[in-house]
Order: structure tokens, then C-alpha cells, then sequence
């Protein structure tokens, strides 16, 4: 009987050993699963703050330019069709995502509507998934792309901006002061409220 018992643990050993590699490849392959889902993410924050980096520093730019655009006809339209500096956002952009250990491939900048413009930013990882059981992994950069919005918040009152009464006031008198509506509330222009007021800055994707 103790022969037999030996020639089973002899037959038995190598599907142990089988068992023990197959979990072991499991294991290091849920390891690599969890490698690139943590480089995918972090390509995903490096996107989302190159695009909303490009987003915040065109809208710093673009805040002076308001109250122009909304006293002017088709200025609105103007405001973002006239375009930005682009060198100063894709900059911005670029120093964020390096920020986040990536490189900035492109920045899209697209008029959005009236009172709307977004900027696309496309990213990819310096870093890599790194070795694994899967091939290739260890040449795998992480990539993805994200878009932001800037949007006017505000627009002038049903009376023009510049108080209640249409009649023209005495040349003696100072004119009233101007307003601006943002999000359903009269703001005074004077002195030009922060470009947060004016507008909104948020990922659209």
C-alpha cells in the first residue's frame, strides 16, 4: 500500500506545480491589468489638467476683452471667434502636463458657440505600463485627451446695462454706472469683476 501511496504523490506533484504556475501567471497578469489601468488614469489627469490649464489661461486673456464684446453688436461672436493666443494656452497646457509626468501631443482650440470656446488636449505618459507577463507592455505609453469649456457667464440686463430709465440722463449728471447680468445677478463693471465671474471653466469630457 505505501508503494501505491508513493506513486500517487509521485503523479500528483506535477499537477500541483501546474496549478501553482497557472496562479502565479494569474497573478502577475492582474498585476499587469492593474499596471496599465493606473497609467491609463494617469494619462487621464494629465489631459484633464493640460485642457483646463489651457482653458484658465485663455480665459485670463479674455476678460479684459468683455465688456467690449457685450456693448458692441456681434461682439460675443467676435469675442471668440477672433481667437486667443494660442502660443500662451498651448504653453500652459504643455507645463501642466508635463506636471503629471506627460508629454502634450496637441491642443484643438475650437469656438464652441455663442460664449462658448473648448480646447482639446491630447497627452501621452513619459512613463510606460513597464515589464510584464504581456508583451510588449514594457514599450506601452498611457494616452488620452480631454476637452474643456470656457463660458460666458454673462450678458447685459433687459434695460441695456445702464439703468432703468431709457430716457438719456442730463449731461450735467454722471451717466449711471454699467451692469452686467452673470448667472441671473446685476454686477457692477466698475471696477471689472474677476474673470471667475465672467466666466466658467469646466471638462466637457
Amino acid at each position: 500500500m505505501s508503494a501505491n501511496l508513493r506513486q500517487d504523490r509521485g503523479q500528483a506533484f506535477p499537477i500541483y506545480v501546474v496549478m501553482v504556475a497557472g496562479l502565479l501567471f494569474l497573478a502577475f497578469a492582474f498585476f499587469a491589468v492593474g499596471q496599465a489601468s493606473a497609467t491609463r488614469n494617469g494619462a487621464q489627469g494629465a489631459a484633464d489638467s493640460a485642457a483646463l490649464a489651457a482653458a484658465q489661461r485663455a480665459r485670463e486673456e479674455l476678460g479684459p476683452r468683455v465688456m467690449l464684446a457685450l456693448t458692441t453688436p456681434g461682439g460675443l461672436d467676435n469675442l471668440f471667434t477672433d481667437g486667443v493666443v494660442l502660443a500662451d494656452a498651448r504653453a500652459e497646457a504643455a507645463n501642466f502636463a508635463a506636471k503629471n509626468h506627460a508629454d502634450l501631443l496637441t491642443l484643438d482650440p475650437r469656438p464652441g458657440g455663442v460664449g462658448k470656446f473648448t480646447f482639446k488636449a491630447s497627452v501621452q505618459t513619459k512613463y510606460t505600463v513597464g515589464k510584464s507577463v504581456i508583451p510588449g507592455t514594457e514599450q506601452d505609453h498611457g494616452t488620452a485627451t480631454a476637452t474643456a469649456m470656457i463660458e460666458l457667464r454673462c450678458g447685459l440686463p433687459p434695460d441695456g446695462g445702464v439703468g432703468a430709465s431709457p430716457t438719456p440722463a442730463p449731461t450735467s449728471t454722471p451717466p449711471p454706472p454699467v451692469t452686467i447680468t452673470c448667472d441671473g445677478q446685476d454686477l457692477p463693471v466698475d471696477p471689472v469683476p474677476d474673470v471667475e465671474k465672467l466666466f466658467s471653466v469646466k471638462l466637457v469630457d
